[in-house]
């Protein structure tokens, strides 16, 4: 099996809308999602990212408050599996709670060394 990265974005503002409650059953959601993943040996790890960030550019001589994105471009977390071609991780990544908030996943294959 080889390693994905799944950059999630947006869908924050859907899921701000969100009654505690329902914020709750996600997160519940989520574990269970990342649980299946784990007992198939196929979750490596992954988190929630702050929306604070700042970018350095030009050589690193310039630092960027961000985010400066809309909120839909906004990435909101990330998932690290594994998984035996793009498209099967594709295929995993279709799985995730927060599409129902209508979010992006970028899926990609982690280049070995």
């Amino acid at each position: 099996m080889r390693d994905f990265l799944f950059i999630i974005r947006g869908g924050q503002d859907r899921y701000n809308q969100n009654s505690p409650e329902e914020m709750q059953q996600h997160m519940q959601d989520w574990q269970q999602w990342m649980d299946t993943l784990a007992q198939k040996d196929m979750l490596v790890g992954g988190q929630p990212l702050m929306n604070e960030a700042k970018t350095l550019i030009d050589g690193g001589q310039k630092i960027v408050d961000r985010p400066l994105a809309e909120g839909k471009e906004l990435i909101g977390g990330y998932l690290l599996i594994k998984a035996n071609s793009l498209e099967h991780a594709a295929e995993v990544a279709k799985e995730c709670p927060s599409n129902e908030y209508h979010c992006s996943i970028e899926v990609r294959e982690i280049s070995p060394m």
